[in-house]
């Protein structure tokens, strides 16, 4: 490679290497502007969730947590805007369970339902969405379909802790922990 090229190619690599340092700084800079600092807690929630979302981008777990935030913290409108924004795109089974998972333990099992019913056509061999969905079903009342659930789940992946301890959270009425 001749000198000239070659010092062309270096400088390039340094001016894209400073680019993207100063991008960065600029980014964290950003990142640590006071949003909530000294505000009271509605606004600083409010501005930490418009930030939330605005990182999240595209993602759809990021989208959903903030939406359950907003859900969850009393803006409802706000919250199932986000929810539905992502179930009117190209969900995931995942999403669908992460979506039915806080309905399930805001107390909205019609809501929930659907949404692990959606699930588990399309991703009904994972032991952990069906102990999960069977253990909504159990503390909503529906034993039979949950203890199906748990049988599948079981004979999906005998091994795995999670499934059990989901089960057996429902029996004793509390939410499954899917951790």
């Amino acid at each position: 490679m001749n000198r000239k090229l070659m010092t062309v190619a270096v400088t390039g690599a340094l001016v894209g290497v400073l680019a993207g340092v100063l991008l960065t700084v600029s980014l964290q800079a950003a990142v640590d502007m006071p949003v909530f600092t000294g505000k009271d807690p509605e606004d600083a929630a409010d501005a930490l969730l418009v930030a939330g979302l605005e990182a999240a981008g595209k993602g759809s777990w990021e989208r959903i947590a903030v939406g359950a935030v907003y859900y969850e913290g009393g803006d409802r409108a706000r919250g199932q805007e986000i929810l539905d924004d992502v179930l009117n795109g190209k969900p995931e089974y995942s999403d669908f369970q992460r979506i039915a998972r806080l309905y399930a333990e805001l107390g909205e099992w019609d809501k929930a339902k659907a949404l692990y019913d959606k699930a588990l056509a399309m991703k009904g061999s994972k032991a952990n969405l069906l102990a999960e969905a069977g253990a909504y079903y159990n503390l909503n009342g529906d034993r039979a379909r949950a203890e199906e659930l748990f049988s599948q789940a079981f004979a999906a992946d005998s091994n795995n802790p999670w499934a059990y301890s989901m089960a057996a959270a429902s029996y004793l009425g509390k939410n499954p922990r899917p951790w």
